[in-house]
Formats: C-alpha cells, structure tokens, sequence
C-alpha cells in the first residue's frame, strides 16, 4: 500500500498542470493541454406577427445553412403573438445564411445581420424578392 501512495504521489509531481492549460512534464519542456472548445450556440429565432397582418399564419418556418436547408418550425405564442423556436449548437465562427418561411413563402427577419445574393440552388429557391433583386438573409456566428 506505501508502494502505491508513493508511486501516485511521484507520478503528481512528474506532470503538474497548471490552471493556464499548460502541463510541464519531469524533463521541464511545457506542453499545451489540449482542451475542446465549444464552437456552437444557441440562437432563439423569433417572428412577431404584425398587427395589420390577417389572416394569422399557420406555420412559420426557418430555413438555412445551419439545418442544412431543412425547415425548421416555430411555435406560437398567442400573449405575445410571436412565433419563435430556439436552436442549439450552431456551427460557430462563420456566416450563416438562412429564410424565414411563413405559410410556405420566403419572409424578412428584422434582426437579421444583413442580406446578400444567393450563391447556391437551395438559397436560389428560397430568397427573398427586393428590388435590387433574390437575397438571402445573414447571422453572423461568432462564439467566445
């Protein structure tokens, strides 16, 4: 039993981390740890229902680069007449592209980062009509 107390005990002192990530091994060379580093987020996607706008819908909808092109529903909250659904580990540090669908048809996110043109046929499909022709709506995913 001596034996193995000893034996934890030198191998503790052969390798001590430091809390910076950083191990320093018995020939005194350091060596980062290597530590997974989350890289998605969660986003709440959100489409309120205007005031002017009847009838109400029966479905929203998003659509993007970040579900691979496949819809995503939203739920309805009558208090706030909001349709809104949360997404979980999104791909981070890069530029997402997306569409919110509404009854099936291609609608604007007002907190959207911005529009750009389409560059693939799924984006093609589904893009926004503007009068400087179909655009695409951008998040941008930065993760800390």
């Amino acid at each position: 039993m001596i034996d193995a107390i000893t034996n934890f005990i030198e191998d503790k002192c052969r390798t001590k981390t430091s809390t910076s990530g950083i191990k320093q091994t018995d020939s005194g060379l350091l060596e980062a740890e290597k530590h997974e580093q989350r890289t998605g987020f969660a986003k709440v996607f959100r489409w309120p229902v205007p005031a002017e706008q009847t009838p109400q819908p029966k479905a929203v909808e998003v659509i993007g680069s970040f579900s691979g092109w496949r819809k995503v529903p939203l739920s309805y909250d009558p208090p706030s007449r909001t349709w809104q659904v949360i997404l979980n580990d999104i791909e981070g540090n890069r530029t997402h592209r997306y569409v919110m669908l509404v009854d099936g048809k291609s609608s604007y996110d007002k907190t959207c980062d911005g529009l750009v043109a389409p560059q693939s046929p799924e984006e093609t499909k589904w893009g926004i009509v503007t009068p400087r022709g179909s655009r695409v709506l951008l998040m941008f995913a930065q993760t800390k």
